[in-house]
């Protein structure tokens, strides 16, 4: 019996950010050449790569136990599998995708109901035909190998349903987003036979566990600066972190230390006011992972 975790990597577009989410969260992953089985420095696991269109027809079925996917595939699969939980990234950003309704800039449609007897091209096949189906609006889906901006500027088709995270490529076609069916991002999924063993079980969720470490590690940075004694109140009340900063005396002086973890986002409007109320020696570093 093999006990080892068989772990599904998604092909194409997300495989290299997943790579390099795995090794932030301590995993490295070795692909070599065009073997679909990349190597891994964890014996616990084996790994395989895989279309995401296709990873969860075989968590489901138990040919891999676990894998990474979008929401939007398991909704078009219909697969049953358990979802261990969410991961929001891309090789483009840090926010959710959106699968859209878009037309031509200068189209009469306007809203779901103005599709009725209109033809669409998606690549969601049977997730377009049960949302329009579900709001009475009869259309005709034919499904899109590609190039899917382009059926509506050559006539192929009325509509389209895309995935976006930018909005420039349908913008770029001279395209206009009239309606989102759903926002989608990775999943951790998990074959629910493989979740009921205890070992696989708890291999998974340390996955799940250091990836979402990761993932929040890059939304964050650390502070560390110096502060002296009369300033230590001002600047402490400038600083958010996880729970509070921590403060140390420093060696026969009236300094102190202190280092906190802050959003990322707001590091460049606050090391300013740290320096006026009294900071020295500001260092930010970045975080591999905070759990």
């Amino acid at each position: 019996m093999n006990t080892k975790l068989k772990l599904g990597i998604p092909k194409g577009s997300l495989q290299n950010a997943t790579i390099e989410l795995f090794k932030r969260s301590g995993w490295k992953i070795d692909i070599n050449g065009r073997s679909y089985f990349p190597e891994i420095n964890d014996d616990s696991i084996e790994c395989a790569i895989c279309r995401a269109q296709e990873m969860s027809r075989y968590v489901e079925n138990g040919t891999l136990d676990a894998g990474l996917t979008g929401k939007d595939w398991i909704a078009e699969n219909n697969s049953d599998v358990h979802v261990v939980t969410d991961l929001v990234y891309s090789k483009v950003s840090s926010r959710p995708a959106r699968w859209v309704l878009a037309v031509p800039y200068d189209s009469s449609i306007q809203k779901l109901e103005d599709l009725k007897g209109k033809k669409l091209a998606p690549e969601l096949v049977e997730f377009t035909r049960n949302y329009f189906s579900q709001r009475g609006v009869p259309v005709t889906v034919e499904f899109s190998w590609g190039a899917t901006e382009a059926k509506v500027v050559s006539g192929l088709a009325d509509a389209i349903v895309e995935v976006t995270e930018t909005e420039s490529t349908i913008r770029a076609h001279g395209l206009k987003i009239i309606h989102e069916l759903m926002q989608t991002n990775t999943q951790l999924i998990v074959n629910r036979t493989a979740w009921k063993d205890s070992k696989k079980r708890e291999k998974v969720e340390q996955i799940a566990l250091l990836l979402k470490g990761a993932l929040l590690g890059e939304k964050l940075v650390g502070l560390k600066m110096n502060v002296p004694e009369d300033k230590l109140e001002a600047v402490i009340s400038l600083l958010p972190s996880l729970n509070a900063p921590t403060v140390s005396s420093l060696y026969q002086s009236k300094w102190f230390a202190v280092e906190s973890v802050i959003d990322s986002g707001v590091v460049r409007e606050l090391i300013p006011r740290l320096l006026k109320s009294g900071a020295e020696g500001i260092i930010e570093y970045p975080l591999n992972k905070v759990v």
